[in-house]
């Protein structure tokens, strides 16, 4: 059947260098360090949420950050360590069950996350709107969102579930590999698909989200006339500015590997094959944006600042006093100080209550500060005749005294 896609099947998420001793070695410890930095990353940025849910009602804004956060984590945790282990083996050892699902899982949480920002760009854009509005929305619905979001994400990718399989490729006989295996009734489907999906889940999602922060920081430009609604569009702007910052990085890590995806598709016999080095290098970019929006939450929102900040003052406070190797405590006090040593809150508790009545004591020692024209005002007060302020009738003495001038 006549059709634009490539005679071979291409690698199932990618090319698994199998002669590079250099790339097995280089791209499993980049990936490494991306996912370390990133888990932690989100799993604050999730913390921080859920937190804060709990004390309140939750909000479509901070839900979709926490959206994003889900997919950036289920990322890192799942798929990232799987395609550092295939790019550090010459064939594909992980079975076939993970062959048939890492490739349309990544792809899902990738499709989710752009999803995720163009609703988050629609909701900012509303937001910057009428920052005094205050917008309720239910649970329910939020989750409803989200699990639109989802479906969508994964409806879009369907494909790859079905064509992933564990084959031996004519490139390397008797090694096994994870590659897209498309079947002749479906490749006319796939050669649309192949055009349509980029489309889908990058192109038309980014531009919608694009056109949203556009227009929301337009709004977010005008001057209010009360200084409550010049607080809001400050707000506003930094949370514009915020999520069109994390739309940014997204589009521009992701879109070498759309490049390689189109490339790697529409590959003619006689044409040359894209590089295993820029096919390895687009797979890190693209979970390299899941480790990075963290840090754009940390730089640029205040809140996660000092949400970040908190954090960090509550594990340093739980941890456990450094014991020390040259003193030797005797058994009998041993047991004594395990009991007595208090946790970090009471004590701060503890000190707080004692530092109280010192702070009211020299609170009230402290004298106001005087101004000296108002320090003259009283002083003359004062030296004037106590006569004049106890006068029933002032006002006759005062006609008498304009009636002697005249004179």
């Amino acid at each position: 059947m006549n059709s634009s896609l490539a005679p071979q099947a291409p690698f199932a998420g990618g090319s698994q260098p199998h002669d590079s001793r250099a790339w097995k070695a280089a791209i499993p410890a980049l990936l490494g360090v991306v996912c370390l930095a990133g888990v932690a990353g989100n799993a604050c940025v999730l913390g921080l949420l859920l937190s804060s849910a709990r004390r309140g009602k939750p909000s479509l804004i901070h839900s979709l950050i926490l959206n994003l956060s889900l997919a950036d984590l289920l990322l890192l945790l799942f798929a990232a360590p799987l395609r550092a282990a295939a790019y550090s083996r010459s064939a594909w050892s992980l079975g076939w069950f993970v062959c048939k699902t890492s490739d349309g899982f990544s792809r899902t949480c990738m499709a989710a996350k752009s999803l995720t920002t163009a609703v988050a760009a629609k909701a900012c854009f509303a937001y910057a709107s009428n920052p005094a509005k205050q917008v309720s929305i239910e649970p329910r619905a939020i989750c409803a969102l989200l699990l639109a979001t989802w479906l969508a994400a994964l409806v879009s990718s369907l494909p790859l579930w079905l064509f992933s399989s564990l084959r031996e490729p004519p490139v390397a006989a008797g090694s096994a590999a994870c590659v897209v295996a498309v079947p002749a009734p479906a490749r006319e489907f796939m050669a649309a698909f192949v055009n349509l999906y980029p489309l889908l889940v990058f192109g038309a999602p980014l531009l919608c989200a694009f056109l949203y922060f556009w227009r929301a920081y337009g709004r977010c430009q005008r001057r209010g006339t009360k200084t409550q609604n010049l607080r809001n569009q400050i707000r506003s702007r930094r949370l514009t500015v915020m999520l069109l910052s994390v739309a940014v990085t997204l589009a521009v890590l992701w879109l070498p590997e759309w490049i390689a995806w189109l490339w790697v598709w529409h590959l003619k016999p006689a044409s040359p094959a894209p590089p295993e080095g820029f096919l390895a290098l687009t797979q890190v970019l693209m979970f390299t944006s899941s480790s990075a929006d963290p840090l754009i939450f940390l730089v640029m929102s205040e809140e996660f600042r000092e949400g970040f900040k908190g954090l960090w003052k509550r594990l340093t406070l739980e941890k456990p006093l450094p014991a020390a190797d040259n003193q030797e405590i005797p058994a009998a006090k041993a047991d004594v100080l395990s009991d007595s040593v208090p946790s970090p809150e009471p004590v701060i508790a503890e000190q707080e209550k004692e530092a109280a009545p010192q702070a009211t004591e020299s609170l009230e020692s402290k004298e106001l500060p005087v101004f000296p024209d108002v320090e003259q005002f009283w002083h003359d007060r004062e030296a004037a005749p106590d006569a004049q302020d106890n006068d029933p009738v002032p006002w006759e003495h005062e006609e008498q005294e304009t009636v002697g001038c005249n004179k």
